[in-house]
């Protein structure tokens, strides 16, 4: 049979076991922590470069843009041309993303518009009838990205009379 000692002797020795273990088990979760955060960063870092990227070349057409602009070396017609393409450019990023211009339509929807003007209507028919876009609204993924602010026409005795 062990004596005391030769028993504490073995806890002791279990103990230290156990504690050597747990040491290991940290340090492995620590590096698997840490491999997790940089994937992470990485995984970011990635999804975020095409996007990134296309903003570059933007930044680009736009830097050209304004020096053309600064030389003087476009006529008018030249400039209007220029910046429309800029702008097609621009809706191109934006396609490349699934984002889209909301479609026009005729008549006021909660869901697509925010009315910020008010104008008075001609006629009963014209009553929440889009008047004129303020902003254009986009979509993604069929979804509201940003609505479309627009001035809609209301028919009723408080909003007869002249535009504003």
């Amino acid at each position: 049979m062990p004596t005391i000692e030769q028993r504490i002797d073995e806890i002791a020795a279990l103990l230290k076991e156990r504690a050597r273990q747990e040491d290991t088990q940290s340090r492995a979760f620590d590096t698997l922590y840490e491999e997790l955060r940089q994937y992470k960063e990485d995984f970011i870092f990635q999804a975020e470069k095409p996007f990134l990227l296309d903003l570059l070349l933007f930044y680009d057409s736009l830097n050209w843009f304004h020096e053309s602009l600064q030389r003087k070396e476009m006529s008018p017609d030249v400039v209007s041309d220029s910046f429309q393409y800029l702008m097609d450019e621009f809706l191109e990023l934006l396609y490349r993303r699934d984002v889209v211009p909301t479609e026009s339509v005729e008549r006021f929807d909660r869901k697509l518009h925010k009315a910020v003007r008010v104008a008075p209507a001609p006629a009963p028919s014209d009553d929440w009838k889009v008047e004129a876009v303020l902003k254009r609204g986009f979509l993604r993924n069929e979804k509201v990205l940003r609505a479309e602010e627009v001035s809609v026409y209301r028919f009723g005795p408080d909003t007869t009379g002249s535009k504003e």
